[in-house]
Order: structure tokens, then sequence, then C-alpha cells
């Protein structure tokens, strides 16, 4: 019988030298930073490094003047003056809102509470103080770029020419003076009154007795047939009324004025962005509020095309007032 062979293994031979890969040896990070043997700084030529260096140079040249001509293409569509979107576009719409002063303390921002003590200089000054800020563009006319330039002295019969604005004389404002102190030391305290401004909105307005709305205060329906009687010319007017919220408010918040009259003159709309405008206002006087308790007041702006809606503070104004 003949014996089986066994089967015959294979033994690799060894790999030759030159295909052995070794783990190289770690360099040095000084040698990193500069060899001298090879003359490289951070592994790099000074050749090596010129070429980078003008590749991104000119790389973020080129960005750099896509992004310029983009936004200078971009500019040439937008007017400085004439807003792009405007009225129904815009996203202010073509409802105003009705904005008062002086407002409570940055520290404050959401509350609308006027509280101070009449017969405490220290207590009611950050409220006359606050009012002389807000008045400083009206008092000094060079505070406001163009604005003693171009003001007009517009009536109702002299409407500004294009390029001109409307002067606002503050001087007629009765009580309600930085002299005066705003009337704030005699707790009978003046509220100012500003119609936001819309770019394009022109009032439409109820300058006639006969298509006054059910809604309107009597006593400003009563004030509006009084000067269709006796200054007619004066009905072009975003009239403005203010009272108390509530029965109990109407009761406590007193007489009132207001100065140098009841509403925004027509002639001052619309407002077109120009050179040196100031809003014009409205200075409401609370003669004899009742002390001791909170008084809600709500004013309004009366036109046409001015909606109200007490919740989303349409056309209207909410603050109070409470006098120790």
């Amino acid at each position: 019988m003949s014996k089986s062979r066994s089967p015959t293994t294979t033994i690799p031979e060894p790999e030759h030298e030159a295909f052995v890969r070794s783990k190289p040896e770690p360099i040095p990070f000084r040698r990193f930073l500069y060899n001298s043997t090879e003359g490289t700084v951070l592994g790099r030529t000074g050749t090596s490094w010129a070429k980078i260096g003008i590749f991104y140079i000119v790389f973020y040249s080129v960005l750099a003047a896509l992004v310029a001509v983009c936004m200078w293409v971009f500019f040439q569509t937008l007017d400085p003056r004439i807003p792009k979107w405007q009225m129904d576009q815009s996203l202010i719409g073509t409802n105003p809102g009705l904005g008062f002063r002086p407002l409570p303390s940055e520290d404050n921002v959401e509350s609308t509470l006027i509280w101070y003590k009449g017969t405490e200089e220290k207590n009611y000054k950050m409220w006359t103080d606050a009012l002389d800020d807000f008045l400083e563009d009206y008092r000094t006319p060079g505070q406001v770029s163009g604005r003693g330039q171009n003001i007009y002295n517009c009536d109702y019969h002299q409407p500004p020419p294009k390029g001109l604005v409307c002067d606002v004389d503050i001087k007629q404002y009765g009580p309600c003076t930085l002299e005066n102190h705003y009337n704030y030391h005699k707790s009978a305290p003046c509220i100012f009154l500003k119609l936001n401004k819309i770019y394009g909105w022109v009032p439409e307005f109820y300058n006639t007795s006969k298509n006054m709305p059910t809604n309107m205060p009597a006593d400003l329906k009563s004030y509006i047939q009084e000067k269709e009687k006796t200054e007619s010319h004066t009905m072009n007017t975003v009239w403005v009324s203010c009272e108390g919220e509530n029965a109990a408010d109407i009761e406590n918040v007193g007489n009132i004025e207001y100065y140098p009259r009841r509403g925004f003159p027509g002639y001052y709309y619309p407002f077109e962005n120009s050179e040196g405008y100031l809003s014009p206002l409205v200075a409401v006087h609370f003669e004899r509020p009742v002390r001791g308790i909170i008084i809600n007041v709500e004013c309004k702006a009366w036109a046409k095309n001015i909606k109200h809606d007490r919740h989303e503070r349409l056309g209207s104004v909410h603050f109070e007032l409470m006098i120790d």
C-alpha cells in the first residue's frame, strides 16, 4: 500500500525592505515652526507662502467686489426718503396709531401709568424732564437736520409749498409749557399726543357736522358744530377726543382742554419725509382730575379713514393717570 502524502504548506518569503512602511520620526515643534535646514516656516517655504497668500488675496478681493456690486445694485432700487412699500403694501398699513408723552421710564417699558405727587418737585420732575427731552427738537430748530432752513408758516389757507415743512409753534400750548412745568406742579398735568407718521397717508376729514359717526363723543360733536359755524375754514382737521374709559373714570377725570386746538390740522399731511419735518402735537390739559385714584384714559383720533380698536389700539391710545 502506498502512503498518503501530507499537504505541503507554502511559507511566504519575507517582503523586500523597500516595500516596508516604517513610522516616521515625530518632528519637533520648534523645527515645525522654523526648519533652518529646509528653510520652511510652518511647513512651507517662502515661495509657497507667497503663492497661497496671492491666491487668497485675489479670492477675497473678487468676493468683496461681487458683494459690493450686489449691494450697489440693491441700493439703486431704494430711495433714502421714499419707502419702496407704501400704504397697503407696507407693514405699517394705512391706519395710523396715536402716541402720548411723557412715557414711563425705560425700566418699566410696558407700563402706561403716569403717577406722581404734585406737591413734591423731585417727584414730578421725572415727568417734566421727559417732556423737556421730547420737545427739544420742537424748541430748537437746529436739532433736526434741515429744520430752520425750510420751515413755512402754514395755516388752513396756506399749505406748505413743495419741499417745505410746516412749523410747530409750541408757544401756543397755553399752560402746557416748559416755563409752567407743564402744570404738573398744580396737579393738573398736560399730556402730549401725536399721530404716528405713515408715508403718503392723507386723512379723510369729518369736515361737516352732517356725517359724524354715532360713537363720536357728544362734546366733540358739539365742538365741531361750533367750529363749523364760527371757523368753517378749520374743518379739515383730524379731531381728537380724550375721556375716561369707564363710567367711574369719566366722573373722575374732570374737565379737559386741548391746545392749541382740538386736533391735528390737515395742512401737515401727507407726510412725505421732507427734511426737517416734525409731527404736529396736541397738548391735553387735565384741569382737575380726582387725586389718589387711578384714572383710565383713552384718547382717539377721528377721521373717516381711521379705524378704532381698543384691543389692537388702532387709532387710539390708552394710559392711566394717578396723582397723589
